[in-house]
């Protein structure tokens, strides 16, 4: 795969007079040893993470990605996605949620004119947005007829991520004249607009995730960001890359979730918690079932975790091509995002699983929360299956066919 990887250092003028990378990481620290604190307690009482949020805003990590001359951090993708493993390490959920609005408010810049684009980052730093939705296929589409004014969107999104504590929405909608599928962003407290809790998962609980229903919402214009058609003809090579650019993200929530189970779980047995041989001494965590289980999982972790270095560095480098990027190259990042997509999958579903068996039965205790990093691993792996995927990966190296464009939930 010949794709050019991404300079050391970033060019970009917004890079440059922003924080800094080792800046947001120290935050990203920050925010994660709090959340860390009562992340159990949090995850049972299910509230709207409406704190949560607000520790984000406060600490400046949604405004991360927007440069820094239209008022945000200035940082690049390889941070954000760093901040997003950190949180998830902590909580998944809140990772899962963070993730889904650096995608979503990032999107402009796939989908829109670079004036527009600007606009909508500006007032979003501005204002402190945080961003709900998906751009994800619906079996039931949202629909946009145009009106004299605009537009009129209707129709119900069954689940999305971040609706119940998002500023602007953004999803996917198609044109009722020409079926064209359409990213538009808009204000939840419009007139039409009803959100909805209860999603009801057994995990991700607070990724304050839940359906949207839009009743002849008016839409702008300016409301309706661009194309999000797969049709070549339409879709730019630059615009293609929104797809392994958010499933990377997914990589990192994984990788984070499995990460922060083998650490905390390493915590517990060095007290001296042993479910095989209570005999061992308590400041010597010896037990040789535990080492075995910990080695296995940490060599699956770290293997999955070189895969997401090579993905990230293929997609830092693909946007730095920019409008030079051919399809040849999309397809080579969007298979190797996809290989590191199901390593982390594996790694994170393996991971939350046999961390419980290190611990034995008290890892059923409710208090101790080890559970949550299970029920949440398995909740985002099943909206983010990645067995069919494999198929084309497959024949990408078989036959050379470019992987469909497939947006993720």
């Amino acid at each position: 795969m010949g794709v050019a990887t991404a300079p050391s250092e970033p060019a970009s003028e917004s890079d440059r007079t922003g924080p800094g990378r080792a800046h947001w990481l120290r935050v990203a620290r920050e925010t994660a040893d709090d959340l860390a604190t009562d992340a159990a307690a949090r995850e049972q009482a299910g509230k709207a993470p409406f704190d949560e949020v607000s520790g984000l805003r406060e600490a400046g990590l949604l405004t991360l990605l927007i440069p820094a001359e239209l008022g945000g951090g200035g940082a690049d993708w390889p941070t954000a996605y760093a901040v997003v493993r950190e949180i998830a390490a902590a909580d998944g959920a809140i990772g899962q949620l963070l993730g889904c609005h650096y995608f979503l408010s990032w999107s402009a810049r796939f989908f829109s004119e670079p004036v527009l684009a600007a606009q909508v980052e500006r007032q979003s730093a501005a204002e402190q947005w945080c961003w709900g939705g998906g751009f994800a296929r619906q079996e039931l589409p949202l629909t946009l007829a145009r009106t004299a004014r605009g537009y009129v969107l209707d129709g119900r999104h069954s689940y999305a991520t971040g609706v119940l504590v998002a500023d602007r929405l953004a999803v996917r909608a198609e044109r009722a004249d020409t079926g064209e599928p359409l990213a538009v962003v808009l204000d939840p407290t419009y007139h039409g607009v009803r959100v909805e809790g209860g999603a009801d998962t057994f995990g991700q609980r607070l990724a304050a995730g839940g359906s949207v229903e839009f009743d002849a919402v008016p839409v702008a214009a300016h409301e309706v960001l661009g194309s999000l058609s797969a049709d070549e003809d339409v879709l730019s090579p630059r615009a293609a890359l929104t797809a392994p650019v958010g499933r990377l993200l997914s990589v990192q929530l994984l990788l984070g979730m499995a990460e922060g189970v083998l650490a905390e779980v390493r915590e517990y047995s060095r007290a001296g918690h042993s479910s095989w041989h209570p005999t061992w001494p308590a400041d010597s965590p010896q037990d040789p079932q535990v080492l075995t289980v910990h080695g296995e999982l940490t060599v699956l972790t770290r293997s999955a975790s070189a895969l997401a270095e090579q993905a990230l560095e293929a997609v830092h480098g693909g946007l730095a091509r920019g409008e030079d990027l051919t399809y040849d190259e999309y397809a080579d990042i969007s298979v190797l995002v996809t290989i590191a997509e199901a390593a982390a999958s594996r790694a994170a579903q393996e991971s939350t699983t046999r961390a419980l068996d290190i611990i034995g039965a008290r890892s059923v205790s409710s208090r101790l929360g080890f559970d949550r990093f299970w029920r949440n691993a398995r909740t985002h792996t099943l909206y983010e299956p990645v067995a069919h995927r494999l198929r084309h990966v497959g024949d990408y190296f078989l036959n050379g066919a470019h992987p469909p464009f497939v947006l993720p939930v």
